[in-house]
């Protein structure tokens, strides 16, 4: 048994897990799990660097996490930083701050590296299960990017294409300033396009539509699942493995595209900070599951964070 802590760095949250891996039996014993949305990403799209108030959000939950990590004890540490500091001509500055709180270097990897995490912290458990038919197609969409990745007992393709739930909003959703709510017509239309035009690029590489079963992660589709499920509030043990189906997924992308941020602020299970995002997200998964033909999504809340936790054992 090794103790472990593993931190994933994206554009919109940031996350820590400790736990026990137990690479002969397959167990990842959970000790403690959180999220801190802090957008790291505010404004790389349009400025190419990381905005210096974003950049403190994030050493501030750095300086939490690190009080967490020596409470439990963790042997190893790896700090995995993904689309938004790869992107952004300021990350040695990210980078310096890290390694000051952390004392460890973040690594900022590859699109191809963040799908193997993500495919092996989503499937570890699913494998021999009856009720679900391989290959999978993991979909972990983020703020900044969304990973593909088919496989069965290992990664057969993947690939990472930058549409996320808040560069999307950035790009296309954002007028004077602010997020406009609801969205035009031609402002939906415009994100759509994009969605498509990325999902397009995947597929040159990644063979979508012979997937048998479809996996979603992270935080616009675990939101989905809880609007769905009409939960009281964030449940992670409801959502975990709930399966959400494409017309489900349809009617409430659709009123997320029309709702105001009242209407959504008003779910009593969506992080306030993914108000103004999950609109996009919710819309990547719809254009997903239009292009592969899947009728459910198998939701997951283990991702890219497990499987960095993994590499560690």
């Amino acid at each position: 048994m090794t103790r472990v802590a593993a931190v994933d760095c994206g554009t919109n949250s940031i996350r820590l897990l400790v736990a026990d891996a137990d690479p002969a039996t397959g167990e990842l014993t959970d000790l403690d799990r959180r999220m801190t949305i802090v957008r790291l990403g505010q404004g790389v799209d349009r400025t190419g660097r990381l905005a210096p108030e974003a950049l403190e959000r994030t050493f501030a939950a750095c300086r939490e996490y690190a009080g967490v990590v020596k409470e439990h004890g963790a042997e190893r540490l790896r700090f995995v930083a993904t689309s938004a500091s790869r992107d952004a001509e300021n990350r040695d500055d990210f980078v310096r701050g890290v390694l000051d709180i952390l004392g460890v270097e973040p690594e900022v990897i590859t699109g191809d590296q963040e799908a193997a995490f993500s495919f092996t912290g989503a499937t570890k458990e699913l494998t021999g299960r009856a009720d679900l038919d391989t290959p999978y197609l993991v979909v972990d969409i983020g703020g900044g990017s969304t990973e593909f990745v088919v496989g069965d007992d290992r990664v057969r393709a993947a690939r990472s294409v930058d549409v996320g739930c808040v560069r999307m909003t950035e790009r296309h959703l954002v007028h004077d300033g602010a997020v406009t709510d609801p969205p035009t017509e031609a402002q939906v239309a415009a994100m759509r396009a994009d969605i498509e035009a990325a999902l397009d690029l995947a597929e040159r590489t990644v063979p979508l539509r012979e997937a048998r079963t479809l996996v979603g992660l992270a935080g616009s589709v675990t939101s989905v699942s809880a609007i769905a499920q009409e939960l009281p509030e964030y449940d992670s043990a409801a959502i975990h493995h709930s399966r959400v189906s494409h017309d489900r997924v349809r009617e409430i992308t659709d009123w997320l595209l029309r709702s105001s941020h009242a209407e959504r602020a008003a779910i009593p299970s969506l992080h306030p900070g993914r108000v103004d995002v999950i609109a996009a997200g919710a819309l990547v998964l719809l254009a997903v599951m239009e292009r592969t033909g899947a009728q459910e999504v198998v939701v997951s809340e283990h991702d890219i964070l497990d499987g960095i936790a993994w590499s560690l054992a």
